[in-house]
């Protein structure tokens, strides 16, 4: 370890640990229980996938006592859902939200990581199932609702209905594309691992639904690999679903009608990568994505960890300082380098995830000497933060990085 990287590994576990606690927040106005925000510019909000990564990093700091924060995350969003078992993408202390939930309203929903969340702080109980127990079926209706809403049932596949919220929020797959076309390869991998978190937790709580969600799995797995594997590009993709039906008595059509039941979107998305932190790709697969698309310069391949959208995208990719979408087609975020290390640890490429958590640590310690803080996105370039000094959120995935740095 050069002594740079090691100056930034001591900053990174320095900060983490001297600050995780603005993260906290105690049970106040429509917090009922205690939960983790992700800070600064968001510093009185609960937002979905924020909490979940925000509290894998957090339970990685030695002696950190959080587990009611933990546990309050979900609880807040569980008693938020409304009677269909929907529940929102964000939650704020005070005043409304525009993810508030109104009656007769079709909207995005609080993304499915929310029994991913609830199985990692099972764990980090020691699987006691009494805090969630009163709850659990809340978390069934949430999925029921998923399935009954956002399913297409002719490709097997999980689709959006608008492109609200989405988050990766500008993702040219979905981005100004019309409602309810698109089977996002980030939402049917975060389904996926979202069915198979159910079924563990159904194990847990002595609930008997638990094959019914691995059978659900292993069919959205198998959907996954059958519409969004591109052989031609060797990588996963967005689905588009927004194709006529087949009607057999269409004379224009009928002597030889579609027998496909999607178009792969070729627009390369870091999210393709998730596939490999879920363990759906094949090794073939996988083998495929590392070699064509995590190595290649021209794409993800960047000095800082892993471009958001792939930098051959050349009409698209784009460096902004934006919030309202926040820019995902090109910058680094610190949640895609964590998946992807992850997924690149999966399946055996240890010298590349070592690589880019290197890449990741240097790049919030270099932000931390420079400016005190971290920011939300980041110049894959040059390693400048590009928008929201101060965020924490899943950022402070990079300490479980450095402290597994040798």
């Amino acid at each position: 370890m050069t002594k740079d990287l090691e100056k930034y590994r001591e900053l990174v576990m320095y900060y983490v640990e001297g600050g995780y606690r603005k993260c906290l927040r105690e049970p106040h106005g429509r917090f009922a229980y205690p939960c983790i925000v992700p800070g600064a510019y968001y510093s009185e909000e609960l937002w979905d996938w924020d909490s979940w990564l925000t509290d894998i990093a957090l339970a990685d700091i030695p002696g950190a006592d959080i587990l009611p924060y933990e546990q309050g995350c979900i609880l807040n969003f569980l008693s938020s859902a409304d009677d269909e078992g929907r529940i929102p993408i964000n939650i704020l202390a005070r005043g409304e939200s525009i993810f508030d939930l109104k009656p007769g309203t079709d909207v995005n929903i609080h993304k499915p990581c929310l029994a991913q969340h609830a199985l990692f702080v099972m764990g980090r109980c020691g699987n006691d199932t009494g805090w969630l127990s009163g709850k659990f079926p809340v978390i069934e209706r949430f999925i029921a609702w998923y399935k009954e809403n956002c399913y297409h049932e002719e490709t097997g596949l999980y689709f959006w209905i608008d492109d609200f919220a989405i988050g990766t929020d500008n993702d040219p797959c979905i981005f100004y594309r019309p409602d309810r076309s698109t089977a996002s390869i980030f939402l049917n991998c975060l389904m996926y691992g979202e069915l198979l978190a159910m079924s563990k937790l159904c194990d847990l709580m002595k609930n008997g639904n638990g094959d019914y969600y691995r059978r659900e799995a292993e069919n959205l797995r198998d959907a996954i690999r059958r519409e969004c594997w591109d052989d031609r590009d060797g990588f996963y993709y967005s689905a588009d679903i927004l194709l006529k039906k087949v009607d057999p008595n269409e004379w224009l059509h009928k002597g030889a009608p579609r027998h496909w039941h999607s178009l792969p979107l070729r627009i390369a998305m870091w999210s393709g990568f998730l596939t490999m932190y879920y363990g759906i790709a094949t090794e073939e697969q996988a083998e495929r994505m590392v070699a064509e698309h995590y190595r290649n310069e021209r794409e993800f391949f960047a000095p800082y960890g892993v471009r958001s959208l792939s930098k051959a995208e050349t009409r698209m990719y784009a460096i902004k300082k934006s919030g309202n979408p926040s820019c995902w087609i090109g910058p680094i975020w610190g949640n895609a380098n964590y998946f992807v290390h992850e997924g690149l640890l999966r399946y055996g490429y240890t010298d590349d995830a070592r690589d880019l958590a290197e890449k990741t640590v240097a790049l919030f310690g270099r932000d931390i000497e420079c400016c005190g803080e971290m920011h939300e996105y980041y110049d894959p370039e040059t390693g400048d933060g590009v928008n929201n000094q101060g965020f924490q959120s899943w950022n402070m995935l990079a300490y479980g990085l450095a402290k597994n740095l040798k």
